[in-house]
């Protein structure tokens, strides 16, 4: 049997195993997308038409106005041409296909109509649990604050994402403070800040002035983390030197704040970091620390970077608490190999998907493929979306089943699996490793006979070749801590 008809076998086959989703952004209150704007600017998509000459580099808004939405999207459409090669615009189509029948280029002449179809569609409250049947998605994990009144709490399991104590803000050498002022001001858990910001940052009600109050707003952040959550993602920058940062050290710098540097920045995120992860363990310790590496801000988005000494200091983080479960999204494939030795040797320690500077086909295929040659199926989990609305949550599963499924079949061609050995791989990655490490469980009906997980997507080709359709477009997202 060629490769092709292989994968595409292997597909079929992935088609039946369920999926758990373990990060996203999905909304309670609009689970699928409200109208066009929610797929066609999806942030990723942004990226793309960003890089084709579209003016707009900013993330949509999270709650736009119809007004944002109708000029962000016209001033779209002359650009979706150019992204037409990539594996956005790919996800796009599939998500306007499969969901909505939709097969012609969005342009200036149609895309109202379309934007209608979306919009009517959205009103139906049927309509989301169909696409999770359709993307064989049994659980989702969210962010909590986007669980609202607990109208989807049968769909969701809920990470924690407010405080960012490691995360760096371009041209700002103070965000670990902020962060943590910001958490203890609101008291209990909020929204987290916008991954990347302009402008003068929103005054907080209470100010951190010395080590003592570092240690009190630490204590209620800890104590004030629910029950009902199964992580707290944050953001692990490389631009900070993790070093032993005492009382003494983080006080100086405390004094210095007004006109901090880089070397302040590193001890406050050391130091708050370090009495984060003590508390953690000794309090949370079945909470997992889901964390991005390798996003690195620039003025209006971030870029995949990562230094080795990163690496370095991420091991001895890793190592000095073993009670708390460490979790890492990677976004810079460079750095796989690496953490790969890490989580081989770490028993606390566990990599998950993709991130979505790494989340194009043939990025996909390699690190799933490196990770599969050098990790146990116990440390590592093959899938989350990343989306916003359950259409972007469907199309990335497609994308992930094929890769999958590519990856698969070369492992089934060369010996090293049978079939029934890439099956048991697929379902460990996709649904069995998510609940031993996180402990998501599947809430609705395992998806059997769907058409839309079980039929190859048609792109069970080797990465980097076309599905041979028109072009579509882009897609839509807004704008928090991805």
């Amino acid at each position: 049997m060629d490769i092709i008809s292989l994968s595409r076998e292997i597909e079929r086959s992935l088609g039946e195993i369920p999926l758990l989703d373990a990060h996203t952004h999905l909304d309670a209150t609009h689970l699928g997308a409200r109208g066009l704007h929610d797929v066609l600017l999806y942030h990723m998509v942004v990226s793309d038409l960003v890089s084709a000459g579209c003016p707009d580099r900013a993330r949509l808004s999270e709650s736009p106005t119809e007004e944002e939405a109708r000029a962000r999207i016209e001033r779209a459409l002359p650009y979706l041409p150019a992204i037409a090669n990539t594996s956005c615009a790919w996800g796009l189509r599939i998500i306007l296909r499969d969901l909505y029948g939709w097969r012609q280029p969005v342009t200036a002449a149609n895309w109202r109509k379309l934007d209608g179809l979306i919009r009517e569609r959205s009103q139906d409250a049927a309509w989301p649990r169909e696409i999770l049947r359709k993307a064989g998605i049994v659980r989702s994990c969210t962010e909590l604050w986007r669980r609202h009144d607990g109208r989807a709490d049968d769909l969701f399991q809920y990470s924690l994402e407010w405080g960012f104590f490691a995360r760096s803000q371009w041209g700002e050498y103070d965000t670990a403070l902020y962060e943590l002022e910001k958490a203890w001001s609101e008291g209990t858990p909020g929204a987290p800040l916008p991954v990347t910001r302009e402008g003068e940052r929103p005054a907080t009600k209470r100010k951190l002035r010395s080590v003592a109050d570092v240690r009190q707003a630490l204590d209620q952040y800890v104590a004030a983390i629910p029950s009902n959550v199964v992580s707290t993602a944050q953001h692990v920058s490389t631009d900070i030197d993790f070093g032993d940062a005492g009382e003494r050290e983080m006080a100086d710098a405390m004094h210095k704040r007004p006109k901090a540097g880089p070397q302040e920045r590193d001890i406050y995120a050391s130091f708050i970091m370090e009495e984060f992860f003590q508390r953690m363990g000794r309090q949370k310790s079945g909470v997992v620390f889901q964390f991005s590496l390798g996003a690195e801000p620039l003025p209006t988005e971030t870029a995949s970077r990562l230094s080795q000494r990163t690496l370095d200091h991420l091991g001895r983080m890793v190592a000095r608490h073993p009670r708390v479960r460490f979790q890492c999204f990677l976004a810079s494939a460079h750095a796989n190999q690496g953490l790969c030795t890490l989580a081989r040797e770490l028993p606390n320690f566990s990599l998950c998907g993709y991130w979505w500077h790494n989340f194009f086909p043939a990025f996909i295929e390699r690190v799933m493929s490196e990770r599969l040659d050098m990790l146990s199926t116990s440390r590592q989990i093959g899938f989350f979306s990343d989306a916003y609305t359950l259409e972007w949550s469907y199309a990335k599963s497609r994308i992930v089943r094929a890769a999958m499924s590519r990856v698969l079949a070369q492992k089934v061609a060369s010996g090293q699996y049978d079939k029934a050995r890439a099956r048991a791989t697929a379902r460990a990655l996709l649904f069995d490793t998510p609940r031993e490490l996180l402990g998501m469980q599947p809430a609705v009906t395992t998806v059997r006979g769907s058409r839309g997980a079980q039929t190859p997507s048609r792109h069970a080709a080797p990465s980097g070749t076309g599905n041979g359709r028109p072009a579509a477009g882009a897609k839509a997202r807004t704008s928090r801590g991805s």
